[in-house]
């Protein structure tokens, strides 16, 4: 099996100037005059860029070398609804496409995965669309504990005659299939060892990365796993929701990493986070940003190689006030499926280009 794939969505759109600061730039004072993030509050990785103080729990993985962070990263005709824009990101869709097959279920088109026990994909939070489609079997599993007593609950599927109907035969069969996939699940996850560290209980972000440890620790078979944190929709008096979002995000991102470096883990998973959207350049009036382009990822693991990537959108640049992204996101996933996967796929690009950030 290859890498585990976490997938840390960012949900409302996290501002990427307030995130990734370009501390140097004075044209950054000028958009920003008022919610802009202070020079002597920006932890410096270079001469031109640094990370909001809040993030500082992740310079431990800067320093380590498996933390990679992603500059500019976007696509054309950037569409600024949350709805579309995500559905955009998930399914690796052109602005102007419409899919229904999530990008990482798209990776395993034609590919035969082992069986397991099951389950292919697991979605901690609502949104499951990454994983959906007919190559991958995903379940949501919002809260382990009742997963558990509900797999415990399900007997097995009905033995009745199915009176020779071949529709109730087949979903007395894909029933059968899914109670397996639980139990399975559910006698991984039983003798699941806690994690080392306790993750922060503020936002459910805490609660999924418990699983989603869990989930790494007992080695179940899974290519991917996704969490969510949202909030990151800060029209106005931004300052203290972005910043209380950051700091959550870091500490446990920190934890999350040191948790899978105590159960001899950490090189065999890749933790990305992504966003439907960046926030505009410029302020508004009310304190916080609308809804924008461009922004950074960050992506951390063992087999990451650390540092900047990518080149950072010039503020002098800007296209209807909006940042113009320098990495297109699909080139971001298609590193990630061969990288993870070994799955190469171009999502639709004419000229896909392989990233540095994985080996």
């Amino acid at each position: 099996m290859g890498r585990v794939l976490l997938l840390v969505e960012l949900k409302g759109g996290n501002d990427g100037l307030n995130t990734l600061v370009p501390y140097a730039d004075p044209k950054y004072r000028d958009l920003r005059a008022g919610i802009g993030v202070p020079r002597e509050r920006v932890v410096q990785l270079d001469e031109r860029v640094g990370l909001h103080e809040k993030l500082t729990p992740l310079i431990e993985s800067w320093k380590a070398g498996d933390l990679a962070i992603l500059q500019g990263v976007g696509y054309p005709y950037p569409n600024r609804s949350h709805f579309r824009s995500i559905e955009i990101w998930d399914t690796a869709s052109a602005s102007s496409q419409t899919l229904s097959e999530g990008w990482v279920a798209q990776a395993f088109n034609g590919a035969r995965l082992a069986r397991g026990v099951g389950v292919d994909c697991i979605v901690a939070d609502t949104n499951a669309l990454p994983g959906t489609g007919p190559s991958l079997r995903t379940i949501v599993m919002q809260d382990a504990e009742n997963f558990l007593r509900q797999a415990n609950a399900i007997g097995a599927a009905s033995a009745k005659a199915d009176g020779g109907n071949p529709a109730l035969h087949h979903l007395l069969a894909v029933r059968q299939e899914i109670n397996a996939a639980a139990a399975g699940l559910r006698d991984r996850l039983r003798d699941a060892p806690a994690p080392a560290q306790a993750y922060g209980q503020e936002y459910q972000l805490g609660h999924q990365l418990d699983l989603a440890t869990r989930i790494l620790a007992a080695r179940v078979p899974v290519v991917a796993i996704k969490v969510a944190l949202g909030g990151f929709d800060t029209h106005a008096n931004q300052v203290p929701t972005h910043e209380r979002l950051l700091a959550f995000l870091a500490a446990n991102l920190a934890v999350l990493r040191r948790n899978l470096i105590a159960a001899d883990i950490w090189k065999d998973v890749v933790v990305m986070t992504y966003s439907e959207f960046g926030r505009r350049a410029r302020q508004n009036a009310s304190g916080g940003t609308d809804h924008g382009t461009a922004a950074p990822q960050f992506v951390m693991g063992g087999a990451v190689k650390g540092g900047l990537h990518g080149v950072y959108p010039s503020l002098s640049d800007l296209q209807d006030g909006d940042l113009r992204h320098t990495v297109d996101f699909r080139n971001v996933f298609a590193t990630l499926a061969q990288g993870c996967w070994g799955q190469p796929c171009d999502f639709g690009l004419r000229q896909p280009q392989r990233l540095g950030f994985l080996g």
